[in-house]
């Protein structure tokens, strides 16, 4: 028995040996130029953009894995990440398949813009090879070797304003390719603090978003669509969230959130989402501050007051939004004596478009405003139905008459559009 347990750790250390032997030959044919030079053409073909990579190695330690340090991929603005680790099962190796069990990506910074240029880019190169693979069988392997598991550590994000946030991610994928669970924490930036996660439920995900001194919490559910199509659909309630941690650094509302959303997209590619997605969400805003408009020095300076602040007991209203374009409607807002209500349309590029009526006094005839502007410096005017009308109100009954002229004065420029405009 002795002589055999002798035999058996000779051969595993000889294994061992063997293995270090393997990785140390196999370590320094991944450092060498040639090699790294022909992972980089060939990278670079595929993506549509020029790739660079500091050193490529093999590690034996914490666990045997693939690694690229220094990576980077030539768009403008430039993508680069410290490093990529890819650990293959090794049993699949054995068996001529690739699979990674788990891949871990660490220090990257992706500028939005460069995302774009690199998505534009593969665009590009699939027009030019012509018409796309088909794709694969039911139930036939997928085109993509996806990871069981990701680990996405100081990932930088920079938005289109140079805005920052870093986070460390994780998510577990399952047999079918679907999300099973993931974690996150926004560790500095823009919404730093905030955390969520994600589980799986047959084919529904149960989610939860803490942030702002509140939560989000819903749930989503994917199904199979028409042609080959997914549809993605839920329901979020939104309790007690401060609304300017959702805008941050930007603050044109604080006060706290409590809402209902259902959103819905149907799409072919997970890339179309942004696009595809709409929501509906019936929210109210307790304790409100409206910054940037004084809408009680709009109406007594018949909409020549610019800047300043509104200090609202609740706001409340209707969200639909589809892609970025966002339409608010149904507004209602009540603060004393002051009482508004109206619709306003956030374009894509933040340009806002509408009308709100004011009352100073309840029951008054409200006085109409034009919302303009942007959401960073917003605006109201009066339309030019009501300056006229506004201007005849004061002529005959100065102070009276202003409000009441505006109001008159509007709906005969709706009426007479062509002389009045808007």
């Amino acid at each position: 028995m002795a002589k055999v347990l002798k035999w058996l750790l000779f051969a595993l250390a000889a294994c061992a040996l063997l293995l270090t032997a393997v990785a140390i030959a196999l370590q320094q044919w991944l450092r060498t130029d040639d090699f790294r030079g022909r992972v980089e053409r060939e990278a670079s073909a595929a993506l549509g953009v020029p790739l660079r990579l500091g050193r490529l190695s093999v590690d034996l330690w914490p666990l045997p894995a693939v690694a690229a340090d220094d990576v980077q991929l030539l768009t403008r603005p430039m993508l680069s990440v410290g490093r990529v680790e890819a650990r293959p099962v090794w049993a699949a190796l054995l068996q001529r398949r690739l699979e990674i069990s788990t891949l871990v990506v660490r220090k990257a910074v992706l500028p939005q813009a460069g995302i774009a240029a690199l998505g534009t880019a593969m665009q590009k190169k699939d027009g030019k090879a012509g018409k796309p693979a088909p794709p694969p069988a039911p139930g036939g392997a997928p085109s993509m070797v996806l990871p069981r598991r990701a680990v996405l550590d100081e990932i930088t994000w920079i938005d289109e304003k140079g805005q920052r946030l870093t986070t460390h991610a994780e998510m577990d994928l399952g047999d079918d390719g679907l999300l099973d669970k993931a974690s996150f924490k926004i560790t500095q930036g823009r919404f730093a603090g905030a955390h969520g996660s994600i589980r799986r439920d047959g084919l529904q995900w149960p989610l939860r978003l803490d942030i702002g001194g509140g939560h989000v919490a819903g749930k989503l559910q994917l199904q199979p669509g028409k042609a080959g199509t997914q549809v993605l659909q839920g329901s979020l309630s939104t309790e007690g969230v401060e609304v300017s941690a959702l805008t941050a650094p930007a603050k044109p509302l604080t006060g706290k959130l409590n809402a209902q959303t259902s959103l819905r997209a149907e799409y072919r590619d997970i890339a179309q989402l942004g696009e595809v997605l709409t929501t509906q969400t019936r929210f109210t805003v307790r304790d409100a501050m409206v910054m940037g408009i004084d809408l009680q020095k709009a109406v007594q300076t018949v909409g020549m007051s610019r800047g300043g602040s509104t200090r609202l007991d609740t706001l409340a209203g209707q969200v639909n939004t589809q892609g970025k374009a966002v339409q608010l409607t149904n507004l209602v807002a009540t603060s004393g004596a002051l009482a508004a209500n109206g619709n306003v349309s956030i374009s894509p590029n933040k340009a806002l478009s509408g009308r709100v009526h004011v009352d100073i006094a309840r029951g008054a005839l409200g006085v109409p405003l034009a919302v303009g502007g942007t959401l960073d410096e917003p605006s109201v005017t009066l339309t030019r139905g009501a300056m006229v009308g506004a201007a005849v109100g004061t002529l005959l009954a100065p102070g009276v008459g202003t409000g009441a002229g505006a109001a008159t004065g509007d709906l005969l420029g709706q009426k007479l559009r062509g002389l009045f405009s808007r």
